[in-house]
């Protein structure tokens, strides 16, 4: 008989993504920058790995590859433009982009990977601005800064057995928005072992999330609790409960 922290651990050695050289990552990345560097021209800054990757908080089943295009300050089109022409230029590539918010998602190489154009605001900070098409307008932030952010939480087991969780629930839980949530369910809590900060971001899950604002570190006006409804607040929040009343570890993510 294991004990829950585990129980959770071997989760997250089966879970862990690979980091060498032959990584899902970096064959993406292969493919995709020849085309994003013809693509951008004399425009572009940048071409990074983001979110989870990035982070250190992704999962080896259920994670999308994020891929961080950063086009100079000058760039003369306006990011609706951008967001469309790199659209079009996949499409002429062979691929299949999705619309989704601020992002492209397409299919590398079999992996789900997100590509997410954007304009430098200045030469020398790494504010973007990010077109946003669900509300066709554009939002200011700065995905370096949310990087360090997470990347140096300390909590990024717990983050991982949550993006399981919530994928294992099929709830709809944007990952940053996830990721700030468990960081603040955290905080001032000290050494109880990865099962009971599990518990305790689920219990705040449970009773505190549904009227949490949670904000862009990077932009205060992006309120990144709008994102979700309250309907989709409450099946997150149902599924905390549920969570907190199983009556194994394997009840709760597998």
């Amino acid at each position: 008989m294991i004990s829950p922290d585990e129980y959770l651990r071997n989760i997250l050695i089966r879970e862990a993504v690979s980091t060498g050289l032959y990584t899902p990552l970096n064959a993406c990345r292969t493919t995709l920058v020849p085309i994003l560097k013809e693509w951008a021209g004399e425009f572009l800054a940048d071409i990074t790995p983001s979110g989870s990757w990035a982070k250190g908080t992704a999962n080896n089943s259920g994670t999308d590859i994020d891929i961080f295009v950063s086009l100079r300050s000058d760039t003369r089109e306006p990011l609706k433009e951008v967001y469309n022409k790199l659209h079009a230029r996949l499409v002429q590539k062979g691929f299949k982009p999705r619309r989704q918010n601020v992002s492209l998602g397409i299919k590398v190489n079999g992996f789900d990977v997100d590509v997410v154009p954007a304009k430098r605001q200045d030469t020398y900070s790494q504010d973007h601005s990010l077109y946003r098409s669900k509300a066709d307008t554009w939002t200011k932030t700065n995905v370096a800064r949310h990087i360090d952010i997470v990347a140096n939480c300390g909590r990024r087991d717990e983050i991982r057995i949550l993006k399981l969780w919530r994928n294992q629930k099929q709830l709809d839980f944007p990952s940053f928005y996830l990721e700030l949530t468990a960081i603040e369910a955290l905080r001032n809590t000290y050494s109880i072992g990865l099962s009971g900060n599990v518990v305790t971001c689920l219990t705040y899950l449970r009773d505190r999330f549904p009227i949490a604002r949670v904000v862009d570190p990077a932009n205060t006006n992006n309120i990144l609790s709008d994102e979700l409804g309250t309907m989709q607040k409450a099946m997150i929040q149902r599924a905390a409960k549920e969570a907190l009343s199983a009556s194994s570890w394997s009840q709760v993510v597998r």
